[in-house]
């Protein structure tokens, strides 16, 4: 965590101070934050890179495009974190336990069996819990387009969010750093 955090420091303060560097990256900012999501809600290894990598694209776009370009990322990240997390719904409907059955798993699958698809926007909008409710939406052979629907809702509005309070957030920093 120390690391990622010193490595967007770095980079913001970079490319903040020399934003003609970024002039011919800027066009691929959004498929970047697309790729980004996808993969890295693919994996279970290291969710909360994928906000921080998100909200760096979002504050660097933020000093030219305002608060359209944090959004748009965040919306654009958060389709791509719909289907970054279908490979947890996959491996429940493939009939893989992946997780344990203990009794966190026991409660998020009771919540997605009784709650459905507000389950399942709800658990979305938390960055790091959602793993183990794909895989019981899965298990449920709950309707795919319906997981995909109402999380990518969940994850465009957690997306869009946590990345404009970025923006913001560091545009109020940044004068202490100049």
């Amino acid at each position: 965590l120390i690391i990622v955090i010193a490595v967007t420091v770095t980079l913001q303060l970079v490319y903040g101070r020399h934003p003609e560097r970024l002039a011919e990256l800027k066009a691929h900012f959004y498929w970047g934050a697309f790729l980004i999501s996808v993969i890295g809600n693919a994996t279970i290894i290291f969710p909360g890179a994928v906000l921080v990598m998100l909200a760096n694209l979002g504050i660097i776009l933020y000093a030219d495009t305002g608060l359209h370009g944090p959004i748009i990322v965040g919306l654009v990240g958060g389709i791509g974190a719909a289907i970054g997390e279908t490979t947890g719904y996959i491996a429940g409907y493939s009939g893989r336990e992946l997780a344990a059955r203990g009794r966190m798993y026991s409660r998020v699958e009771g919540w997605v069996r009784k709650w459905g698809s507000p389950a399942i926007f709800l658990f979305s909008l938390i960055p790091f819990a959602f793993d183990l409710v794909g895989i019981a939406a899965g298990i449920l052979r709950f309707p795919f387009w319906r997981f995909i629907l109402f999380c990518g809702l969940g994850r465009m509005i957690l997306y869009a969010v946590f990345i404009t309070l970025a923006a913001l957030g560091w545009e109020a920093l940044l004068p202490s750093f100049g």
